[in-house]
């Protein structure tokens, strides 16, 4: 296998830009946040430097996904069933018997991402795009702070 590293690049970070993005989730399944994002690199008039997201929640994740085929969306729901189900012998089931499960979801896929971010533009791949996860059955209204650390425009 060959590989090559591109020329370095260097800025030196000028801010530290945030805000929250609220979603209101459907139940489980994916809700692209790609647009919220973008949305805020713009509004941060960001140059060069990295994108943060954290999810404030234990029931629910983030996930950079293939944007292109909700099919794959479908299998991976179906797939994080299938690795966490509700009628497994969970012993934490206070809040239901989707909460467990959720809570196993989120460890797997996690609560956090970093992008890197070129010329005000997140570097994510042509079918790539970032998602909100929910593993709760309910609705839910979920918190992502978001923060761009770089250079402005």
């Amino acid at each position: 296998m060959t590989a090559r590293l591109s020329p370095l690049s260097e800025t030196e970070p000028q801010t530290i830009v945030s805000a929250t993005l609220r979603v209101e989730t459907r139940g489980i399944g994916f809700t692209e946040i790609s647009g919220g994002a973008r949305d805020f690199i713009e509004r941060a008039k960001a140059g060069d430097g990295v994108f943060l997201a954290f999810l404030r929640h234990t029931s629910a994740s983030l996930t950079i996904q293939e944007n292109a085929d909700p099919d794959v969306q479908t299998d991976l729901t179906a797939a994080l069933e299938r690795l966490a189900p509700e009628a497994a012998p969970w012993v934490h089931t206070v809040e239901g018997p989707d909460d467990m499960p959720a809570h196993v979801k989120a460890m797997l896929n996690g609560v956090s991402l970093h992008i890197p971010v070129r010329d005000g533009a997140l570097t994510l791949g042509t079918w790539q795009g970032l998602y909100l996860v929910e593993h709760r059955r309910a609705p839910h209204a979920r918190e992502v702070i978001f923060q761009f650390i770089g250079s402005r425009r």
